[in-house]
């Protein structure tokens, strides 16, 4: 597999350095392997639910395109292609939500504590 994952070995930048580790891969089972690699990389970020780590996804910049020099994916890999291709939009849909529902939870938290303060009720004991 293209890449390490956390406990492999040294961590990489899981934002910056995907387009070049598919600009290594040599064959379509190494591409595959990569953009694999690079779902589970977003699934994992997911899972640990830290907001900054899941924005980061959101802001890539980069778009993949498939590599000009192994020509069309073969035959036997079109199915594996098809089935990450879904599993890809699944991930992407959830990163979406997650950011979506981080950026409400923030303009909320903004409006909680910017909001003028509520008039406070106050009881006077006349019988004193």
């Amino acid at each position: 597999m293209i890449g390490a994952r956390a406990g492999d070995g040294p961590a990489r930048n899981r934002v910056g350095d995907f387009p070049a580790l598919v600009e290594q891969a040599r064959t379509w089972p190494a591409v595959l392997d990569a953009l694999e690699g690079d779902v589970h990389d977003a699934e994992e970020t997911l899972a640990r639910g830290r907001a900054e780590e899941i924005a980061a996804w959101g802001r890539r910049s980069t778009d993949w395109i498939p590599p000009s020099n192994l020509g069309p994916v073969p035959d036997d890999l079109r199915e594996r292609a098809a089935r990450l291709l879904q599993h890809q939009l699944a991930v992407a849909e959830a990163l979406v939500e997650r950011i979506t529902q981080s950026q409400k939870q923030r303009d909320v938290a903004a409006r909680m504590s910017y909001a003028p303060s509520r008039p406070v009720a106050s009881f006077i004991d006349r019988a004193l």
